[in-house]
């Protein structure tokens, strides 16, 4: 039991960060076998709290400074901290889309839209806007960001919520499009991780609340988060390589592969 634990945190890992849609993935592997543990909620949270800790230690550095300009333009209004000041409003503002859609119709979508077939068709989608992109670069550092360009990245964070639309991979594409450099692209998708990523972890731990954890599985449960965090950490810093080298043409593939097998044979 504990290597199913192991090899699921592996997969979470794996796909959380890269444009292939860790959730599609999940409702592909249990149209495949026939394993609890992907329909546990409580594991669902270790190991997506496993990615969140990688995550953050990715970009730790850049979370310090914007932390501490955040703070420190709040009490001196002093100019050399409104750009850090100025993109964590953004980062609030482009989450706020996925965060309304999510509690009104998280629920519909998941008892819904679940269906292994949207999921291949999902798949399918996120290889074309992938296509789409896969040679822009664009001009907009961080400095550059507008309002209008937090908001469109956001709304196509909502389309993120169906399984096999891929976070990263509809972030990304949203940021491409607005003109984003493709590291300047790559960070704002991932600071808007870590906020939706804390909501829904606190939205579901309630939920665990109020059912409790069976102390026989809570050694399954570590094991996957750990796996999910180191597996994220790499994952994650191969991505942004593979992304900055305009490399995307590879995850188009995948995505285009694994829609079109799910179509055909799920």
């Amino acid at each position: 039991m504990l290597l199913i634990y192991l090899i699921l945190g592996i997969i979470q890992g794996f796909t959380e960060p890269i444009p292939v849609s860790s959730s599609g993935h999940l409702v592909i592997f249990q149209n495949l076998f026939d394993v609890e543990a992907l329909n546990d909620l409580n594991f669902a949270i270790f190991s997506n709290f496993g990615s969140l800790i990688a995550i953050i230690i990715v970009f730790r550095k850049d979370i310090a400074k914007l932390f501490m300009d955040f703070i420190n333009y709040i009490k001196t209004r002093d100019k050399q901290y409104k750009s850090g000041f100025r993109y964590v409003l953004l980062v609030a503002l482009a989450t706020i889309p996925a965060g309304v859609v999510g509690l009104l119709f998280n629920d519909f979508i998941e008892n819904h839209l679940s269906n292994v077939k949207y999921v291949g068709v999902s798949l399918l989608i996120t290889a074309l806007f992938l296509f789409l992109i896969r040679k822009l670069k664009g001009k907009k550092d961080d400095s550059h960001i507008t309002v209008a360009d937090a908001i469109q990245v956001g709304l196509f964070q909502v389309v993120a919520l169906f399984p096999g639309i891929s976070r990263s991979g509809a972030t990304l594409v949203g940021g491409m499009f607005a003109g984003l450099k493709r590291e300047t692209a790559f960070k704002f998708s991932f600071m808007l991780y870590i906020p939706i990523s804390i909501a829904t972890m606190i939205l579901g731990v309630s939920d665990v609340a109020s059912t409790g954890i069976e102390m026989d599985l809570l050694a399954g449960y570590i094991i996957g988060a750990i796996a999910a965090c180191v597996v994220t950490f790499f994952a994650t810093k191969w991505f942004q390589g593979v992304m900055l080298k305009g490399k995307l043409i590879y995850f188009v593939y995948y995505c285009l592969i694994a829609g079109t097998l799910v179509i055909l044979f799920l």
